[in-house]
């Protein structure tokens, strides 16, 4: 038997990329998969090709975010496939600009989607997977961004910030019910990454059906939209019955256990911390502690640094 037989999974977003790579590998581990796309053709296509290879799956084609979404997704997968087991809310948008020149629609159209529309998709799905009894698998995609930063990113990292700490609250909430829920930060080649200088060499060796050099594989931990699949068909399981309340990140070759956030320094003032007690503290006491922000990438070696213009 496959290890997802008899699962039923709707995948958000899932027409391309690495949301198509989490349903096919869904599917071809024994569930049936709801596909969720914007663009009815690709949504058909994805459903196509899921087919082609000898699984099952039905498309629904509507923007994630709003509850009529979340409500058609569930009732297509009970509808369809009579149950509902996995939920992996993949669905998401960019709108990059600094903060000075953020508009308020760049701001609010990626929280409805990547936030809202996981809190919206996610609650459906456990009002009715609460009612069956029969637990469940939430899976919710993170970003490097969310855990760290990034220039330019303002509403992505709050939104993918923010589904960390949505998860972290539903694996409490969801425990009596049996159903688990984790986040994961994928680390690979997509149409994101595609325009990025410093991925130039593994995008163009994936393009080309060459292996990606070990470089990028291991030391950067970036790889294809199938390197992150086999986690999500491994969450989606029984075998990871026990895992929950969990960041975890996959890419390429590595895979990482996020911690959840912990004081990096403690430290106490008879009275309280005045502001004469931090200025004579601050240099000896904390300024060591202070966290970096942002992503920190080795070097490229030479080999792999883009041509100079």
């Amino acid at each position: 038997m496959s290890p997802l037989d008899g699962k039923v999974a709707i995948v958000t977003g899932s027409g391309r990329g690495l949301g198509l790579a989490y349903a096919k590998e869904l599917a071809r581990r024994g569930a049936s998969v709801v596909v969720n796309d914007v663009d009815a053709a690709v949504t058909a296509d994805a459903v196509a090709a899921i087919q082609a290879s000898g699984g099952r799956a039905v498309a629904v084609t509507a923007p994630v975010g709003p509850t009529e979404t979340a409500k058609q997704l569930v009732t297509a997968a009970v509808e369809e496939f009579g149950r509902l087991d996995i939920l992996v809310t993949n669905a998401g948008v960019l709108r990059d600009t600094v903060l000075w020149k953020m508009s308020d629609d760049d701001f609010d159209t990626v929280i409805n989607v990547h936030l809202r529309g996981t809190f919206t998709t996610v609650r459906e799905a456990v009002l009715h997977m609460r009612q069956a009894g029969e637990g469940g698998r939430i899976i919710c995609i993170g970003s490097p961004t969310g855990q760290r930063g990034t220039f330019g990113q303002t509403n992505y990292a709050a939104a993918k910030a923010g589904i960390v700490g949505m998860v972290r609250t539903w694996a409490l909430e969801l425990k009596r019910a049996g159903i688990t829920a984790n986040t994961v930060v994928p680390v690979a080649a997509t149409a994101m990454t595609a325009t990025v200088p410093y991925f130039a060499a593994a995008v163009q060796a994936e393009a080309n059906g060459e292996p990606m050099p070990a470089f990028f594989r291991h030391d950067l931990g970036f790889g294809t939209a199938d390197d992150v699949a086999g986690l999500i068909a491994f969450l989606g399981s029984d075998a990871a019955a026990g895992v929950t309340g969990q960041v975890i990140g996959v890419g390429g070759d590595r895979l990482q256990i996020w911690t959840h956030p912990e004081a990096a320094l403690t430290a106490y003032h008879e009275g309280g911390w005045s502001y004469e007690a931090l200025v004579q503290a601050w240099p000896t006491e904390f300024a060591a502690a202070l966290q970096s922000v942002g992503e920190r990438f080795p070097e490229l070696p030479e080999e792999f640094k883009p041509a100079a213009s």
